[in-house]
């Protein structure tokens, strides 16, 4: 059987790692000529893949493609685009069954998160019900830790890890000034839904640190959290609280709702941080500083995790290897085995459980107040903030890579989204 090409294509917020994915996928794929051609990867995510803007990576060279593993970012560029329902807008899965017959692409690698897991699910059941079967794997991806079924996502260990020590480290700084200055400190982090990125702060409580976390999970309540608040900094003179984007109130609203919506059709966040730095002003006169992560905790390679980095390029590798085997609609995962050694190793899933599900965080994870987190989480989360991998740094910043991006010829017309 001549060998086909593939498809590559990031999706969604990038992350500090999703590069060490696509080199997973790439450098497989070059191990097995005999069976995939090309990696052909989508300029701007699926909207390449419609548009027919497609990048030829055989034009890079193994170093370029070696070197992002330590890039952060999307180096073939993502997007946040959502493509409907099959019944809402059969066309546009039609259109890319017609652009992957035009370039023999018999493997379709899409890297990202649960909107991505839904649109390669839909992939591999209509390119089946269209004559031209293409095997479909999903490679699992998003700092928000909310995939269902693995362990954990690529993204995460290392978003969690950058807050975990932001948090860390500016907890000192409060402490130092508490006395005639600062006394709290809010760092707001992304989570919409699933405070997993939220609960690594809860990890500098074992340095000492007083932190109160404000979960998606658990509905805010106004009195309790300022007393909380007031009990912290009376015992310690300080406070860190650190407030996941997704905390609502108990009708349901977002602390830091804009009224507005994104691509995906999701309300548009933005702002908690200074909506309970100010509620803490008000109540407690307290002096206060905040902080938004935003995309300084997906982007920060130069703190990235040593696990998460091992974890996204295996997730890659393993995409590529499933689909040689003949596997189709699947996603690898991240199988733990145990905490201490912490050892993992790749596992299975299906993408009709994978699609549409999230995954939050379990209540025994959450202390009993609903401020923090319990020692099983702190099992869960220490392995995969684990060990360093720094890039290679040049001149004092770290040397990153970008690459060609070389387009493929277009041999259809113009596709309009």
């Amino acid at each position: 059987m001549p060998a086909k090409n593939a498809f590559y294509a990031q999706s969604g917020g990038v992350t500090a790692v999703i590069n060490a994915s696509a080199c997973g996928v790439i450098e497989t794929a070059r191990r097995h000529t005999d069976k995939i051609a090309n990696v052909y990867a989508g300029r701007n995510g699926i909207i390449g893949a419609l548009t027919e803007d497609l990048i030829d990576t055989s034009l890079e060279s193994d170093e370029a493609i070696a070197a992002l593993r330590y890039t952060p970012s999307g180096a073939f560029g993502s997007c946040r685009y959502k493509l409907k329902s099959l019944e809402a807008n059969r066309r546009e899965y039609e259109r890319l069954i017609e652009v992957f017959k035009a370039h023999d692409i018999g493997y379709f690698f899409y890297n990202g998160g649960g909107d991505s897991a839904d649109t390669c699910y839909k992939v591999s059941q209509l390119s089946e019900s269209l004559g031209y079967p293409v095997q479909a794997i999903h490679v699992p991806k998003t700092v928000d830790n909310d995939l269902p079924i693995t362990d954990n996502c690529p993204g995460f260990g290392s978003a969690a890890k950058y807050i975990a020590t932001s948090a860390l480290e500016a907890s000192y700084d409060v402490r130092s000034m508490a006395k005639t200055s600062t006394k709290v400190f809010v760092l707001e982090v992304m989570g919409r839904h699933a405070g997993w990125i939220a609960a690594a702060a809860g990890l500098i409580e074992d340095h000492g640190i007083p932190v109160l976390i404000l979960f998606p999970e658990i509905e805010f309540d106004q009195e309790r959290f300022l007393a909380a608040v007031k009990a912290k900094v009376e015992q310690y003179g300080y406070c860190t609280v650190v407030v996941s984007e997704g905390a609502k109130y108990p009708d349901g609203r977002f602390l830091a709702e804009q009224g507005t919506r994104d691509a995906f059709g999701h309300a548009q966040l933005g702002g908690a941080a200074p909506v309970v730095a100010n509620m803490v002003k008000e109540a407690t006169g307290y002096k206060f500083h905040w902080a938004v992560a935003d995309y300084l905790q997906r982007a920060a390679r130069h703190l990235a995790s040593k696990t998460d980095v091992e974890q996204a390029y295996a997730m890659g590798r393993a995409a590529v290897e499933f689909a040689l085997a003949g596997h189709n609609a699947v996603m690898p995962t991240v199988k733990r085995l145990s905490n201490d050694p912490y050892a993992w190793e790749v596992g299975e899933a299906p993408l009709s459980e994978v699609a549409n599900v999230e995954k939050f965080m379990p209540r025994d994870f959450i202390s009993e107040d609903g401020f923090g987190i319990t020692p099983v989480c702190k099992q869960y989360l220490t392995p995969l903030i684990q060990g360093e991998d720094y890039p290679p740094f040049e001149h004092g910043l770290p040397k990153y890579v970008t690459l060609k991006n070389a387009p493929v010829e277009r041999k259809l017309g113009v596709f309009e989204l």
